[in-house]
């Protein structure tokens, strides 16, 4: 079954709150997460601050899922999440392994 790997670009408010809601479901083993920067022309996403800075804060979630899981996330996203602001993409993982 081929791979996938989802990435959440979440708003610093819902950090908590998507962390949580992925670490409460069966299907998603794990999962990382980091601080990122978002940067680009799209100003009314991003508070007044954001834009003297010129960069907005997000959080990044990064899961890799078999790609039937990656569609039932994201349609609980959907449902679970509207308007939050929440941006994704999903692009299929070629190889994978661990170096033990």
């Amino acid at each position: 079954m081929p791979n996938q790997l989802l990435q959440l670009i979440v708003p610093p408010a819902a950090e908590d709150v998507v962390a949580e809601w992925l670490l409460e479901r069966d299907d998603v083993p794990g999962f990382t997460s980091a601080p990122v920067s978002g940067h680009g022309s799209s100003e009314r996403s991003m508070t007044l601050a954001e834009q003297v800075a010129g960069r907005s804060r997000r959080v990044m979630f990064v899961i890799h899922l078999p790609t039937p899981v990656a569609a039932s996330v994201l349609a609980d996203l959907r449902a679970d999440f509207p308007g939050s602001g929440i941006h994704y993409w999903v692009v299929p993982v070629l190889e994978h392994g661990r170096l033990e």
